[in-house]
């Protein structure tokens, strides 16, 4: 200043200056330190959601060229404090509300005020608003400590990289799988132990995307909720694709063995089966690969990590469509022979009695425990209605032409034929919707809160 005087100024944490200060600045003069008032802002400006920082400065003389940690810690004189307002997107908001639902718990690590990160929390419903944890008192707690309180508190404040660390340490020894965020280079040893490290893309740096296993390339929470829900409908889909191909397959198998054990002609050949198999059920099944995510899928508790892919509830949902299957189309055959059809209007009768149970199939085979029985049911994914097209016109060309019929050993069939195909198709297609009413009722039964 024009007296000669150098100034030196910090701010940081107001808990943290306010330990280096021994006076506060008033009306231009220096005068003793009052901390109980200081606090008291600090408390008031921290529950209203402000992130509060706190300024002091230290005179020295103009000769003061170097910067010693000797110079601030003590003697400092408080100026004030100024609060930041930066309140949560209302995205934000949803996508933990999201999460919550989807049986993830929202856990708060923050470098904040112990007061602002609740009433921010709040904000966000994390936590009750009253309980947290603040990084001094983490540090005194042992391993198996942290380990219970983890459980019951949601948002922890004050805290460093190395307590994050802690707490996915924590988390983990409960056998929980946890997801960590982060931006900082400290940041990367518990994004690395984390079982999902998430980095910002945006103001991340390189450090912690290379620890991260994903990158918000937005640097939004609720990206993370729009992950979740991507990947719940991808592996959905890959279970109802299994759960669309493997009654089919049973099925073919289902008919032959059926007429080994009894004795009588081979419903299906060879090489029709491999029509089946190679052209109409692949070609079904890949529209389920698109297959839009139910209404429920976030709703739903997460599955074990240990969880097999075929569930108890999928193989019974297979067993009994198989079952459904060959009784449909082995029992029509043996009422054609017995009618006096042909074993070659039989066979096509067979062979386009699986390709049509297939079509209805598919239409049940779009949602696990939800009806079908609507309009979104039927057209709520374009690409199976269209499928379903593409397959019944290389039926058509599979029995009529006479180039497939040559290859395939087929005949042309009439219509009663086709309304007795589609008949037993329809009740195939209604007695799995039956059986998914009866799982519905189930559920809820033992989960009320779940919408299906």
């Amino acid at each position: 200043d024009h007296a000669g005087h150098g100034f030196i100024y910090i701010k940081g944490a107001p808990e943290r200056v306010l330990e280096m200060c021994a006076f506060q600045r008033s009306l231009g003069e220096d005068h003793p330190l009052n901390s109980r008032s200081w606090h008291d802002r600090i408390e008031q400006m921290a529950s209203r959601g402000q992130r509060v920082l706190a300024v002091a400065f230290a005179s020295t003389n103009h000769e003061h060229r170097e910067l010693r940690f000797r110079d601030v810690e003590q003697g400092l004189t408080m100026l004030g404090l100024f609060g930041i307002i930066d309140p949560p997107r209302a995205e934000a908001i949803e996508a933990v509300r999201q999460c919550q639902q989807a049986g993830i718990r929202v856990k708060m690590i923050t470098g904040d005020h112990l007061v602002t990160a609740r009433t921010i929390g709040l904000q966000m419903h994390i936590g009750d608003g009253k309980q947290a944890l603040s990084g001094q008192i983490l540090e005194t707690l042992s391993d198996e400590e942290l380990k219970r309180v983890v459980r019951d508190i949601d948002i922890f404040a004050r805290t460093s990289p190395e307590h994050k660390l802690r707490l996915v340490q924590a988390l983990q020894a409960d056998e929980e799988v946890v997801a960590m965020t982060g931006d900082g280079v400290n940041d990367a040893p518990a994004l690395k132990r984390a079982d999902v490290g998430v980095a910002m893309g945006v103001k991340g740096t390189e450090v912690a995307k290379e620890a991260a296993e994903m990158v918000l390339a937005d640097d939004n929470f609720a990206s993370i909720a729009h992950a979740v829900e991507e990947g719940r409908r991808v592996y959905d889909n890959i279970q109802k694709s299994i759960l669309f191909i493997l009654p089919t397959n049973v099925a073919e198998a289902g008919v032959i063995v059926s007429a080994i054990l009894l004795g009588t002609m081979l419903p299906i050949t060879p090489v029709q089966i491999l029509w089946v198999n190679m052209i109409t059920a692949v070609t079904l099944a890949l529209s389920l690969t698109v297959e839009p995510p139910e209404s429920d899928v976030m709703r739903r508790p997460p599955r074990s990590p240990g969880e097999a892919i075929l569930s108890r509830f999928l193989l019974w949902r297979i067993g009994f469509v198989s079952t459904l299957a060959v009784a449909g189309t082995f029992g029509l055959f043996l009422w054609e022979t017995d009618q006096g059809a042909s074993i070659e209007t039989a066979r096509t009768i067979a062979v386009n009695m699986l390709v049509v149970f297939e079509a209805f199939y598919l239409l049940n085979a779009r949602s696990f425990y939800g009806s079908v029985l609507s309009r979104n049911g039927l057209f709520g994914n374009p690409y199976v209605p269209l499928t379903i097209g593409m397959v019944l016109g290389m039926q058509g060309f599979f029995t009529y032409t006479e180039v497939m019929q040559t290859l395939f050993h087929t005949t042309a069939i009439d219509g009663l034929a086709w309304l007795r195909i589609i008949g037993i198709g329809a009740v195939i297609y209604l007695l799995v919707e039956v059986e998914k009413s009866v799982f519905r009722i189930i559920l809820k039964f033992r989960t009320p809160d779940l919408k299906i």
